[in-house]
């Protein structure tokens, strides 16, 4: 699947079954691009904390674990708006399904990214005030 088509290419069959169908064909993408922020934020709070404290220190798995579903739940959200959106308008919304992705995408690694934003401004807040 080429970018512009994950990104862009809304379904153009606009029966219920197709919109839910081309979020979860979707999906996988969404998860190794979380999944891989979130690796990252792992790796690099985890580093930061030992530099800064000298003891290494991780997240809890099942924080992650918890993390991970609440995402996906999210990401359900937005085939289910789509569907609710074209009902209660009562015409199709073709844009709004690649729309809805590509900002849900972007706010999902922005969160995820989050934690390492907090443990530099912790280290550095922490290296100032020894």
């Amino acid at each position: 699947m080429t970018l512009e088509r994950l990104l862009f290419e809304p379904s153009l069959s606009r029966s219920p079954g197709r919109v839910v169908q081309w979020w979860e064909s979707r999906r996988p993408v969404y998860n190794a691009i979380v999944g891989v922020t979130g690796l990252g934020t792992f790796a690099y709070s985890s580093l930061v904390s030992w530099i800064a404290t000298g003891d290494w220190s991780v997240a809890p798995w099942q924080l992650v674990v918890v993390y991970g579903i609440g995402a996906n739940l999210f990401y359900t959200l937005g085939w289910a708006v789509e569907v609710v959106a074209e009902r209660w308008l009562k015409r199709p919304v073709y844009g709004l399904g690649p729309a809805l992705f590509r900002h849900g995408l972007v706010f999902s690694i922005g969160l995820t990214l989050f934690p390492t934003a907090l443990m530099t401004i912790f280290a550095i807040a922490s290296a100032i005030l020894k």
